[in-house]
């Protein structure tokens, strides 16, 4: 009941007013509330909103890593960490922050963020626009953020993806870079290969380039400490059937610890005809468009011996009760939370007794 209610009030009251802010700009809007909730993390009303929308009471243990709850900030949501003191008031068992990328980028052109209204989904063409891996690290060591501390309330996964200038040739390298700076401070890294807006990065989801990856990485962080962090592949709802098992049986030989089914899709399927004038924007869509692959996807990788954590398409407390009844063992939003707010979240926490 808290869930729905919170939820009928952002919709009706508090969404209209923001959909208008700024411009209508979806960007600006964004980075305004992301620096807002940031700013409210130091004040009492962290802790009023834990009050008022309550905390998960449904723990899990995913790769080794304890999570109170069972649902989660997608990567993207929150970039460069600037709200993680705040995520675990609003309901939320996890975080993932990112994607950042070894060196810091702009990102690409704007206008770059697209909101489909009528379909209830977005279009992105980001690019991992980012201050760069060590600027998070140093943030969250500001803080005091260490691995498996939960210092912020919650664990807090970090999301690492390729430089837009570095050629593919050196990826993996840079890969690494990103991994070294910020592993004290993860409670798992998620490989970002998926992503639409960076130029050639999906090819390194073919089995060699994933395998190899994977392995450097993992190999990399056993170097840098003897309890090393878990490694999560997330993987694009564009790839096949049998190029999603190519991947996963890839990431399974090289030791990654877990995957998050999915990333954003290039395909326009599912776009409301109100929204059509949207359908040539070049870049990823997420939201309810996404939603019928994102479950197909993540049907295929939990047959796989690794944990998986769904991700795309989860715009209702029924959308993420049919990915854990599919076996993902936790859920993130992204775009659910921005049309529904926190009281998704609520409500998604309030399915404990039909999850367990």
């Amino acid at each position: 009941m808290k869930g729905a209610l919170t939820r009928f009030a952002y919709e009706s009251v508090l969404r209209p007013g923001l959909f208008r802010a700024c411009g209508s700009d979806p960007e600006k809007i964004h980075e305004v509330m992301i620096k807002l909730l940031g700013n409210l993390a130091a004040t009492p009303v962290a802790p009023l909103a834990s009050l008022i929308l309550g905390q998960p009471q449904d723990p899990v243990t995913i790769a080794g890593v304890r999570f109170p709850g069972r649902v989660g900030v997608a990567a993207g949501l929150d970039k460069d960490g600037v709200a993680a003191r705040m995520w675990s008031h609003l309901g939320f068992g996890f975080a993932e922050l990112g994607t950042v990328t070894a060196q810091a980028q702009p990102g690409n052109p704007r206008p770059r963020v697209f909101r489909l209204v009528n379909s209830h989904g977005l279009i992105n063409r980001m690019g991992f626009n980012n201050h760069g891996a060590q600027a998070l690290a140093d943030r969250l060591a500001g803080w005091g953020v260490r691995r498996g501390q939960r210092t912020l309330g919650i664990p807090l996964g970090i999301s690492i993806g390729k430089t837009k200038i570095v050629d593919l040739d050196h990826a993996v390298s840079d890969y690494v870079s990103s991994l070294s700076a910020v592993h004290q401070y993860a409670d798992y890294v998620a490989v970002n290969v998926s992503s639409p807006n960076t130029p050639g990065l999906r090819s390194l989801q073919g089995r060699a380039h994933i395998h190899d990856l994977v392995t450097e990485l993992v190999t990399t962080a056993a170097k840098l400490d003897p309890n090393p962090v878990p490694i999560f592949v997330k993987l694009a709802p564009d790839l096949s059937d049998s190029g999603v098992d190519e991947l996963i049986e890839a990431v399974v030989d090289a030791g990654g610890s877990g995957l998050i089914a999915t990333n954003t899709t290039q395909d326009r399927r599912g776009i409301a005809r109100k929204d059509m004038g949207f359908s040539r924007q070049e870049g990823g869509m997420s939201g309810r468009p996404l939603r019928r692959r994102a479950r197909q996807v993540v049907a295929q990788a939990v047959s796989s011996k690794l944990p998986v954590i769904a991700s795309g398409g989860i715009m209702s407390v029924a959308d993420a009760e049919v990915m854990f009844d599919l076996g993902a063992q936790a859920v993130q939003v992204y775009t659910g939370f921005i049309y529904s707010g926190p009281g998704l979240v609520a409500g998604i926490n309030a399915l404990k007794e039909k999850h367990l």
